[in-house]
């Protein structure tokens, strides 16, 4: 099973939603999107066995894998539209202030910018509470933690992503959903996965501020160019909530969400003794 399928739980809550074990979850025969992107969906600098599948978000990432020469692509959705199935919002939920993502770097990349002036255009736009939400790695570095801290942000972290079957977390976007749920905005100063479950879970997206950049960056796919060309409704202090819930619904595949007895099925997981013939055949045709 490739390591990645299991970045920030997401092979968990397929289990779970599965019905099977979701503190070990079973071999997942392919690769698993684990981030939104505007390539085929799958990472750059992974390395993959050449006719495995993949397994994608949205009928436009299958598009443009398989334009890209990757024909062995299904589309399942999103993890995240899995676990907000399971763990459905509540209509009286009270929500305050805007969580924010700052974009950031991985294990393989620093990112390079000006949080003081990323900080600075918050608190223009921001007009409650705000709660910075920093990546791990941002996370352990106590001085911009601080930084951030002394700005008057709550920081928090919401875990590890994990890597190489190592610091596995599969309660991360179980505390990123609860925390979106707090909150009435979501905002990054790029595009991301966050905006996205954010807007799917009922929070009122943005996209501003310093886009900043990644160590040795370069624009695959066409880049941060092609992000504000191509979803400019997502760009700016506020948007259009009605707009952004229909591009989150697309980008997540949140109404292409397969029964559990399909998805079992196509990740060649373990199929209960009772499962219905007629579930299996709709997936043997597709």
């Amino acid at each position: 099973m490739h390591h990645a399928n299991h970045y920030y739980g997401h092979s968990h809550v397929l289990a779970r939603y599965c019905g099977l074990d979701d503190t070990d979850p079973p071999r997942l025969h392919g690769y698993l999107q684990h981030g939104w992107n505007i390539g085929d969906g799958l990472a750059p600098d992974h390395e993959y066995v050449p006719g495995a599948p993949s397994f994608l978000w949205s009928e436009r990432t299958r598009r443009r894998a398989w334009s890209l020469g990757r024909r062995q692509g299904y589309v399942v959705g999103a993890p995240f539209a899995y676990l907000l199935s399971m763990e459905p919002l509540s209509p009286d939920e009270q929500r305050e202030g805007t969580i924010w993502y700052p974009f950031h770097g991985w294990e393989g990349q620093h990112v390079l910018g000006d949080h003081d002036g990323l900080m600075a255009e918050i608190r223009r736009v921001e007009e409650g509470p705000v709660t910075v939400c920093l990546y791990w790695q941002e996370y352990r570095n106590a001085r911009l933690r601080a930084r951030y801290e002394r700005a008057g942000f709550r920081v928090i972290c919401h875990g590890f992503r994990g890597g190489w079957w190592k610091d596995l977390d599969p309660g991360f976007l179980y505390r990123q959903l609860g925390e979106l749920r707090k909150h009435k905005r979501v905002a990054s100063n790029r595009l991301c996965s966050a905006v996205f479950y954010g807007a799917l879970a009922g929070c009122e997206p943005a996209v501003y501020g310093d886009p900043m950049q990644l160590q040795g960056e370069t624009s695959a796919f066409g880049g941060q160019a092609r992000i504000l060309r191509e979803w400019a409704s997502l760009h700016g202090p506020a948007v259009d909530v009605d707009v952004a819930r229909h591009i989150a619904v697309d980008e997540l595949g949140a109404d292409r969400l397969l029964s559990p007895a399909e998805l079992r099925r196509l990740l060649g997981w373990p199929l209960p003794t009772s499962v219905d013939d007629a579930e299996l055949t709709g997936v043997l045709i597709r």
